[in-house]
């Protein structure tokens, strides 16, 4: 049997037979690339390795582990297969085709040397005292691909000499396929233990003076159009396991140009010692010399542009110069590239001056950059909504033109009020107190009940009786633009209940605290619990549903066992969810039942918006994340939140009777005054956030129906790209008649560059890196006079405690989840702490499964505080820094009382929710 293949005998179609490495050595040596010479010894000889020791059930069983095994458990395992490897020996059919194949790669390593003039070599035998140095790299067939690097995972011998010694590594490198590092990551990959071989590339080792790795891709930021280089001197293992600190150096792909580069103080330096490695000091005239000029970077990028063109995917590469020529030890796929973006911004530059700007109010609900067409729609929407409300309030003289806007500084919306607006408008602060009072311009619980909740209403329900279809493009705009102002005029109503019920709750809570209350009674909000909202109606709905799934076991299987998101597809193509060998997963009249249900909450609820800008879908239009937590419920891991509220609801009834009991007559009169005040404000708070969203739904409908149009007419590449053009390109693609069905792009003049888009979005998710300042300009007569009414504290707190404000009490110990939106909903589980920017009240159902909740904006009377009392789980909310600072995974302390959130190296999770 041949056990043997030379590099030119392999390319990338050969996975199964020389593992991943070696395939792709293989394939870069037959494209001409500048590969050092080597074979590879095949996968068939590991596996007659393990059958003719009798050793290959014993490794299966060994490796298998249960779900959630230990490090503990890997390791032992790991020993014990490893003394299986050492105890057993290498069949002669294989040694001899090893020997014979190591035999000629001497050989041509001593022509080489001969070639070159070298009298080391010159008419030596190969076996005869210069036998080749060579490396020796495990290669699994789970290994170098495209979703999983397994990248270090098995092992690698350098420098090794001789027949004896090559067998030795050898028989380590399959060893290695089981070490403990290996078997957990297989295990977090999926990969199914008893598919996985291994194969070992045996290749001459390059006496390289210089090596390092190189990126086709900038893995941090993404960008396609970037080669990133980093290198030291000597050989380039110190470099792949971070053992030196490397020069690094970014190329332009596109004009072959070096953008960046930091050259390091690189202090050692890998090289050959005897049959092995070592590292030793640089020499100093070499520390702070760049180990490539920029001619040889761009050199070595252009390499491996070549290489990543060649394979049709970025590439990660290891290399090694020398005698002045670069070599390519290695290359495979980058892994978990994330999309391009560019650098976050440093800088906060103020398009206006002469004025304030602040991160509050609507802000609160636009946590990331702006998409743009969003961002040029939501300014004038706001301004016009705000100058309405200040002309009827306070007269028509106090908001003048340029008083006030709604701008973004690198991507973020805020409030700009210039600073002699803002002196009327804090001089008329009394009046608009008394205005709200008095329920003028609509404000208020009754004007919201009265005026604005049914207007609102009633225009989304005008452009909903005319499908987006039937609509011109130019009608379809201005009812985008229409429905936008409702939404901008309504939130600012809405705006003008938070103040009622945040000064009727500290109104009672002060009253309670220091009148009424006495040791062992409870805190205040539990008077406040156990009513009905929007967002807990609409829990109780999703539980009402999945109680109903979990009586249909085949259904509840379909809806528990398929990913969320397929769930979802289905739903959309009116299609069944697929089963094994895509058979039908349920029977098709319970589905029908059960889509029929899912759509009526959707139609009650769906409109709840997890972030005000419409590039965000909302549940009714993609239900992906909502399913997760009705399937969490489906699984019967939630809590039933009818007895929950009634739990509440029954300790708020029993406090407030023992408190009333022992009261005086003009205490009690007072303390229940104020209680029903509370009481009253409190959930009509929620109701009327919940509705923010109400013409979400169809406003998408009627922008992605513009983006059908202009997608076939050749102007933008997918409908949802509509979502980054400016308001007048939109505008003008229109004028041309290309968002009329039919319409294409002729000739050269393009009212659009669709190319344009993908460098806004890369700019956006760099401006989502940043931290925005929550006050500009950024001085500290700003933050001393207005710091305190922001919602969020300073983005410059250190250390490992974050400072925040207490919203829910109780303390709990667990890990972190980080979510930026939706998209990561799916990654969240049960007693995990909810780590992110803000939440709505679309973000309700994720509260079933936290045990504790932080935010970077919010207070002890935003919706996350109010919801996070409902599920008795603590929340520090306003600490500006928690999304920089808590990474998902890591372990948190959240302290409800003291405001505090401890980033904690311990490991159970142990809750004290109040």
């Amino acid at each position: 049997m041949t056990y043997i293949k030379d590099f030119d005998q392999l390319g990338r179609s050969d996975l199964d037979e020389a593992g991943g490495k070696g395939a792709n050595l293989g394939e870069l040596s037959r494209a001409g690339f500048p590969v050092p010479p080597g074979f590879v010894l095949t996968t068939a000889a590991y596996q007659d390795f393990v059958n003719a020791n009798g050793i290959a059930g014993r490794i299966l069983e060994l490796a298998a582990l249960p779900a959630g095994a230990s490090n503990d458990d890997y390791d032992a395992a790991a020993g014990q297969i490893r003394a299986l490897f050492a105890e057993s020996t290498m069949p002669e059919e294989i040694a001899g085709e090893l020997r014979a194949a190591y035999g000629r790669l001497s050989h041509q390593t001593l022509d080489h040397q001969a070639a070159a003039g070298s009298g080391d070599g010159a008419g030596a035998e190969p076996g005869n005292g210069h036998p080749a140095r060579v490396a020796v790299r495990s290669s699994a067939t789970a290994e170098d691909l495209a979703s999983a690097s397994f990248a270090g995972q098995q092992d690698t011998y350098l420098n090794v000499s001789g027949h004896n010694a090559v067998v030795a590594a050898v028989i380590d490198c399959w060893a290695s396929l089981w070490n403990a590092r290996a078997m957990a990551y297989r295990s977090r990959n999926g990969f199914d233990p008893a598919t996985v071989r291994l194969a070992v590339v045996i290749q001459e080792m390059v006496d390289a003076g210089a090596a390092g790795v190189l990126f086709t891709a900038n893995p941090a930021t993404g960008r396609r159009d970037q080669v990133v280089i980093s290198a030291a001197w000597g050989l380039g293992e110190s470099v792949v396991s971070g053992a030196v600190t490397t020069d690094d150096v970014v190329v332009d792909a596109a004009t072959g140009r070096v953008e960046q580069r930091r050259t390091a103080d690189k202090d050692v330096m890998t090289v050959y010692d005897g049959t092995g490695t070592r590292e030793q000091p640089v020499p100093e005239a070499k520390r702070r010399e760049p180990v490539l000029d920029d001619d040889l970077a761009v050199a070595l990028a252009r390499q491996g542009t070549a290489i990543a063109k060649h394979f049709g995917v970025p590439q990660d590469i290891e290399w090694a110069q020398a005698a002045g020529d670069f070599f390519i030890l290695q290359a495979r796929p980058i892994t978990a590239l994330p999309e391009p973006s560019a650098d976050a911004p440093t800088q906060w530059p103020l398009p206006y001056p002469n004025g304030m700007y602040f991160r509050a109010s609507i802000v609160e609900q636009l946590p990331d950059p702006l998409s743009p067409l969003f961002a040029d729609l939501i300014d004038g929407a706001v301004v016009r909504s705000l100058n309405a409300l200040f002309s009827e309030a306070f007269g028509k003289s106090v908001v003048r033109p340029g008083d006030v806007s709604l701008p973004t500084v690198n991507g973020y919306a805020y409030y700009y009020y210039n600073n002699a607006g803002m002196r009327r408008v804090m001089g008329k602060s009394l009046t608009a107190m008394r205005a709200l009072a008095q329920g003028k311009a609509h404000m208020g619980i009754k004007g919201w009940r009265d005026h604005s909740h049914p207007k609102y209403r009633g225009l989304v329900k005008f452009w909903a009786a005319k499908s987006p279809a039937d609509r011109p493009a130019t009608e379809l705009l201005e009812g985008i633009s229409a429905l936008l102002d409702a939404g901008a005029a309504y939130y600012t109503a809405v705006q003008s209940i938070i103040p009622i019920a945040a000064t009727s709750e500290i109104m009672f809570r002060g009253y309670y605290d220091k009148l009424a209350r006495r040791p062992g009674d409870p805190s205040a909000e539990v008077f406040l619990l156990g009513y009905d909202s929007e967002p807990i109606r609409a829990e109780k709905s999703l539980y009402d549903l999945a109680a109903w799934t979990r009586e249909r076991p085949q259904l509840a299987s379909a809806v528990t066992e398929g990913s969320a998101a397929g769930i979802a597809d289905a739903l959309r193509a009116g299609t069944l969810p697929a089963g094994v060998d895509g058979a039908p997963a349920v029977d098709p009249e319970q589905w029908d039942e059960w889509r029929s249900r899912l759509q009526r909450h959707l139609d009650r609820y769906g409109h709840a918006v997890y972030n005000l800008d419409f590039i965000n879908p909302v549940p009714a239009d993609d239900p992906s994340a909502l399913l997760e937590t009705l399937r969490y419920f489906v699984r019967g891991q939630g809590k039933d939140p009818h007895e929950r509220q009634q739990r509440s609801a029954d300790l708020r009834e029993e406090q407030s009777r023992l408190v009333s009991a022992r009261l005086g007559p003009r205490r009690r009169a007072v303390f229940r005054r104020l209680l029903r005040w509370a009481q009253k404000a409190a959930p009509v708070r929620e109701d009327a956030l919940a509705d923010v969203g109400l013409a979400w739904p169809l406003m998408r409908r009627m922008l992605l129906e513009l983006g059908e149009r202009l997608t076939a007419s050749g102007v933008i590449g997918t409908p949802s790209d509509i979502f980054w053009l400016r308001l007048d390109e939109l505008r003008n693609a229109i004028d041309f008649g290309l968002a009329t069905p039919g319409a294409a792009i002729t000739g050269t003049d393009r009212p659009v560059r669709a190319e344009a888009v993908e460098q806004r979005k890369m700019l956006w998710r760099g401006q989502r890196k940043a931290a925005a300042p929550q006050l500009l300009p950024e001085s500290r007569w700003m933050e001393r006079a207005f710091g305190s009414m922001m919602p969020a504290r300073s983005v410059q707190q250190a250390g490992d405690v974050i400072t925040g404000v207490g919203a829910s009490s109780g303390q709990v110990s667990a890990p972190a989840r980080l979510l930026h939106g939706p998209d990561d909903f799916a990654s969240m589980r049960p007693g995990e702490v909810l780590v992110a920017r803000m939440t709505t009240p679309a973000w309700t159902p994720l509260f079933a499964m936290a045990s504790g909740v932080v935010t970077d904006v919010g207070g002890p009377l935003s919706h996350s505080s109010i919801v996070a009392r409902e599920y008795g789980i603590p929340a520090v909310l306003g600490t500006g820094v928690a999304t920089q600072r808590v990474s998902s995974g890591q372990h948190v302390k959240v302290d409800g009382d003291a405001g505090t959130v401890t980033l904690d190296g311990s490991g159970t999770v142990e809750g004290t929710g109040s």
